[in-house]
């Protein structure tokens, strides 16, 4: 009984952790400590050790020994990297989709994307990052070159944290359901090119907005902390 409890506790401070994170109500390069998390959530230090160790794996934060446990650090030249080998990996995607997935998927695809569904999208960040990430495993996958998705699941683990961000405006929303839905229709037309010149543009896009979010959320935090530690 004990062990289910842990196991629940772990997970749920695992979420109320990571969304914390991700809305920047940690700052990133805090540290934070067993003991602080533990009399927070009201629970034993083994379920908070357990959530961040799950932290951990995923990047969100750094555990040094002798030092304690950090939240990840936001290095926006280091996001713009991977957002270059995203945009690599994505349009490499088309290609490869372009000549093996099945046309059944693609128009699929088309529908669910279809931007006449966009005003009952997903509200929640979270779930509409889900989707959206989605979208694009689907193109990675569809060509059945399984190397393709891993590296592109790897790109979406470490760009997470500002690209949520992305869909704090509700056009952005809009715009993601007519530029997916596009992107897929040049595939069915065999405009190949298109689609990717489309796609680039995509995700540039949606680096630039969720970058200038980050930004004002990264001031708006330390502002506030500042005004904080005057008190």
């Amino acid at each position: 009984m004990d062990g289910v409890a842990s196991r629940v506790s772990a997970s749920a401070i695992y979420e109320s952790l990571k969304e914390m994170i991700l809305s920047f109500e940690i700052y990133p390069g805090s540290r934070i400590t067993e003991s602080d998390l533990a009399a927070f959530f009201g629970v034993s230090r083994t379920p908070v050790r357990e959530a961040l160790q799950r932290l951990a794996q995923e990047g969100q934060v750094s555990i040094r020994t002798k030092q304690g446990c950090f939240v990840r650090q936001i290095s926006i030249s280091e996001l713009a990297q991977f957002y270059r080998v995203r945009t690599a990996i994505e349009c490499l995607s088309l290609e490869i989709a372009a000549r093996s997935m099945a046309k059944e998927a693609l128009w699929a695809l088309a529908r669910e994307w279809d931007p006449a569904h966009c005003s009952g999208a997903a509200t929640d960040l979270s779930l509409m990052v889900q989707k959206e990430e989605s979208f694009h495993m689907a193109l990675a996958r569809g060509g059945g070159n399984h190397a393709l998705a891993t590296y592109l699941n790897d790109i979406n683990e470490r760009i997470r944290v500002i690209r949520r961000l992305d869909f704090t405006a509700g056009f952005r929303i809009e715009r993601t359901y007519e530029e997916h839905h596009r992107i897929v229709c040049l595939l069915l037309e065999g405009d190949l090119a298109a689609a990717k010149t489309l796609m680039t543009d995509h995700i540039l896009q949606s680096e630039k907005f969720a970058r200038s979010v980050t930004l004002e959320q990264l001031a708006r935090t330390e502002n506030g902390a500042a005004r904080s530690a005057m008190r």
